[in-house]
């Protein structure tokens, strides 16, 4: 199996490996979103503690939506379990090596009746930063995402653009982030991409995705009476990143301890809060 993902995402610039964890784990996955959401909702805004962030914006009611959080792993011991399991190496090993550290660690939520929450068409290599942190993005990069819920358009599953990852850096805005942007067929237009070619990522829960740092990607409004959780783990070369947190190290999965790496926040030592971002 990890043959054939690692050629598909070679082609395809990603690739889908169809149930890794089971019913049971999905439960326990589900059920540490679930706690986590209930701390971002007492929150109640944005919020920061070192690593760590809510990322917490209003519907028109003014009621507090958790969009995402980074790095829930350092205090939730479930999400820490899973993002450096064995079958997530199994899958990356054969294009990361033994060796990998991790830079990226998110949960994303879109619940019911949020219809204006989107992520426009982007790709990944605007997100490690300082890019001279970061080496060799293009061979050494993987990001993943495990499916808590089942994905599909209706509940605004991930929509890739095949072949993109050939493409390069492609010129986008970079003013404004995709978290702002909606999911816009004429953004493909503008850069010579027929929108039909543009695939839908249907996962059921267990699912893993996995996608190139160059590969087009964003995802639609949820339009479901029902939830769309999904848990993001970006990876890459530790020979090629001068930060990050360790996720394997000679093969063996490495627990969050002691002290924190530099990954993307900058001011982690000068203020690491915590504190409440507006």
């Amino acid at each position: 199996m990890a043959e054939d993902l690692t050629d598909q995402y070679r082609k395809n610039g990603y690739a889908v490996a169809r149930g890794v964890f089971d019913r049971y784990e999905i439960d326990e996955l589900a059920h540490a979103f679930e706690r986590v959401h209930d701390e971002a909702m007492m929150l109640g805004r944005s919020y920061r503690l070192q690593n760590v962030f809510f990322k917490i914006t209003h519907d028109v009611t003014l009621r507090p939506i958790v969009r995402y959080v980074q790095w829930p792993s350092y205090f939730n011991r479930t999400l820490d379990r899973y993002r450096r399991s064995a079958r997530v190496l199994k899958i990356l090993a054969p294009m990361l090596g033994i060796n990998v550290k991790q830079v990226i660690n998110q949960m994303h939520w879109k619940p019911p009746g949020t219809a204006n929450f989107e992520f426009g068409y982007h790709q990944d290599c605007r997100t490690p930063q300082p890019r001279d942190a970061f080496h060799d993005l293009a061979n050494s990069f993987i990001q993943t995402g495990i499916a808590i819920d089942p994905q599909n358009t209706e509940n605004g599953a991930m929509v890739v653009y095949p072949g993109s990852q050939t493409l390069g850096e492609l010129p986008f805005d970079t003013s404004e982030s995709p978290i702002e942007q909606p999911l816009n067929e004429n953004d493909l237009e503008r850069l010579g991409l027929d929108p039909d070619k543009a695939v839908t990522l249907d996962m059921e829960p267990g699912d893993v995705a996995l996608w190139s740092v160059h590969t087009l990607h964003g995802s639609g409004p949820n339009r479901s009476n029902s939830d769309r959780r999904f848990y993001i783990n970006g990876y890459i070369k530790a020979e090629n990143s001068d930060r990050g947190e360790w996720a394997f190290r000679n093969g063996v999965s490495q627990p969050l301890s002691g002290r924190l790496a530099l990954v993307h926040y900058e001011a982690l030592n000068e203020k690491p809060g915590p504190m409440f971002v507006d």
